[in-house]
């Protein structure tokens, strides 16, 4: 007997893998980052209903996280 999972077990695992290499791929960091800024800027729009804030805060957060994360980039690639 074959020790194979049946079809819609690997369907499933595929489609899931495929969703987290999309979604995290290399940089977990910048997923995390993403679910924050989304968060914050949510938060501020919702609670205080400061849509105009949100609208600043959203570019400064999303520029940050992207800097943050090529000096991170860039510093491991230094010490190789």
């Amino acid at each position: 007997m074959s020790d194979r999972q049946p079809l819609i077990v690997r369907l499933l695992k595929g489609f899931a893998m495929f969703w987290w290499d999309f979604l995290v791929g290399d940089t977990p960091e910048l997923f995390v980052a993403v679910l924050v800024i989304i968060g914050v800027v949510s938060l501020v729009s919702e609670t205080w209903h400061a849509n105009a804030t949100a609208v600043v805060v959203l570019p400064v957060l999303a520029i940050t996280a992207l800097t943050v994360s090529v000096r991170r980039a860039s510093n491991a690639a230094k010490r190789k």
